[in-house]
């Protein structure tokens, strides 16, 4: 006798954990910028250099990259800016951890403050939490068939799962050149950017991945020509391309974590020798899982009909696709300039950036609490204050809809934020609009028996012959005629043969002929 089992790949969490570290460093402005007179804002990135696992500890050293952007204390108010880091050395407990396992990590800037000490030193503020957790792969073997030279019977199941098909990192590069409008001077120097990565989109097709999403661009530059005019310039970058992956095919399920791994601007010349061309290069690093959604027919019983047979069966974790989904919520509100700071005269730009403080199950499917927190860079009008920023958070609380979701459900939900619109009331007052974007795939998981042996042994004389060579039986409430075949040691085609049955279906009540195969 013979099973024949399928491997069924599967993946899980194995442990994870997490943490806050609190950041605090003084920065002395590097002697090659000038004196600071008024701070303006500041942005962040977390990066990571080198991650160590040993027995349920994780070591990991990193840094946080900062860029501050400031008004020159000189005669004339200039836009100037500085950057700089601050290091990290962190140990964390993770039990279950040990040095071979890979640890990802999932990295927030959660605050970022930075105050002025005197014109030549900052003061820098951070929080980052850090998540950390490890996955591993594992196969459940499932036996689909049996192959027997004895007389048996089998039946099957069919069970639903979400196996791992693909799972792999790569990179997607994007190159892009633009060249400044008619009216815009051309770039001496470049004061500050923002580069963010807009709502990006994948669809999946044999053996290749499609990508297609926007990049926003922003720059304050100071311009070529008499009185050194600054400037600023905004753009929203259209990518698309095609990346090669073996296996894909285009019923399957993604779940595809994307981010900006590497970014550089470069000023270049145009034909004519003029700088007023910029070249664009971004790396995104993209982390793929890529599920099929398959039902497997597996054995669920045996029995025999000329020998005992039992089924040996253990206990298998799977789990399978609950949904994926999409939802979108809009926030507006009104922020006012502080009291003290300068008034507006024009925006020059306006970014957000979703908080997500809480993600809960409930009944209709995941509420998530936070808060967008979106900050204006402005001109003023003023010289002696000529820019200054704009800042304030507005809370939201959305239930990102998944029918049948249980607490045991696992998930995994990515934010983005859409449509960021931010008016002038007034002077004073901005008035602020978004759409924030959330995308969601959700597994439950379960338990099921799969057969993993059968013992055959000769079947009891003495019980063999106490059953009878014919009965009459009344079929009763729960009855099947594999469960009467099972008992009796008859196939159960030999029942719906000689009860002339055209299905396996029967009912309370029903008069069955039972007649017993072997002597």
């Amino acid at each position: 006798m013979e099973l024949i089992k399928k491997n069924i790949h599967m993946d899980r969490i194995k442990c994870k954990a997490s943490t806050q570290v609190t950041m605090e460093d003084d920065i002395n402005i590097t002697d090659s910028r000038p004196d600071v007179y008024q701070l303006i804002e500041e942005q962040g990135e977390v990066v990571i250099d080198e991650i160590r696992a040993v027995q349920d500890h994780v070591y990991i050293k990193g840094k946080l990259e900062f860029s501050v952007l400031y008004l020159s204390d000189d005669d004339v108010r200039r836009p100037a800016s500085m950057e700089g880091s601050i290091p990290f050395d962190e140990q964390i407990y993770m039990e279950g951890v040990v040095s071979t396992d890979s640890v990802s990590v999932k990295k927030d800037l959660e605050d970022l403050s930075v105050g002025m000490i005197n014109s030549r030193k900052l003061s820098v503020q951070a929080l980052i939490r850090l998540g950390l957790y490890v996955e591993e792969l594992y196969d459940e073997e499932a036996a689909v068939e049996l192959s027997s030279s004895e007389p048996v019977e089998f039946r099957q199941k069919t069970i639903n799962l979400a196996g791992l098909a693909i799972q792999k990192k790569d990179i997607f590069r994007i190159r892009e050149e633009m060249e400044l409008p008619n009216g815009y001077p051309n770039i001496f120097t470049i004061f500050w950017q923002t580069c963010k990565l807009g709502e990006t989109q994948f669809r999946l097709s044999e053996g290749k991945l499609s990508i297609q999403g926007e990049v926003h661009l922003f720059f304050l530059y100071e311009g070529e020509g008499e009185n050194r005019p600054v400037m600023w310039y905004e753009s929203s970058i259209p990518f698309s391309g095609v990346l090669d992956c073996q296996g894909m095919r285009e019923r399957m399920v993604d779940d595809i974590t994307c981010q900006i791994g590497h970014k550089e601007l470069e000023v270049k010349a145009d034909t004519d020798g003029e700088e007023r061309v910029i070249g664009l290069e971004i790396v995104l690093d993209l982390d793929m899982k890529i599920y099929e959604e398959e039902q497997t027919e597996i054995l669920s019983d045996v029995y025999g009909v000329t020998k005992e047979m039992e089924a040996v069966a253990g206990v298998g974790k799977l789990k399978q696709l609950l949904m994926k989904n999409m939802g979108k919520t809009k926030i507006s509100g009104r922020f006012k300039v502080a009291a003290g700071l300068p008034k507006m005269q024009q925006l020059c730009h306006s970014e957000c950036e979703i908080q997500m403080a809480e993600t809960k199950i409930v009944e209709e499917g995941l509420r998530i609490t936070g808060a967008a927190a979106v900050k204006s860079l402005y001109g003023t009008g003023d010289p002696e204050v000529p820019y200054d920023s704009i800042a304030g958070t507005i809370p939201f609380s959305y239930v990102l809809e998944i029918p049948g979701i249980t607490p045991e459900c696992t998930y995994k939900l990515e934010s983005v934020p859409e449509d960021l619109s931010v008016t002038m009331i007034d002077a004073d007052e901005v008035e602020v609009k978004a759409v924030l974007g959330f995308h969601g795939i959700v597994f439950s998981h379960y338990e099921e028996p799969m057969i993993q042996d059968v013992k055959v042994t000769d079947l009891d004389p003495d019980k063999l012959s106490s059953l009878p060579g014919i009965v009459a039986y009344i079929a009763r409430e729960g009855d099947s005629l594999w469960n009467i075949g099972k008992k009796y040691y008859v196939p159960v085609s030999q029942i719906k043969d000689i009860n002339e049955l055209t299905s396996d279906e029967i009912h309370p009540g029903d008069k069955l002929l039972i007649v017993k195969g072997i002597s």
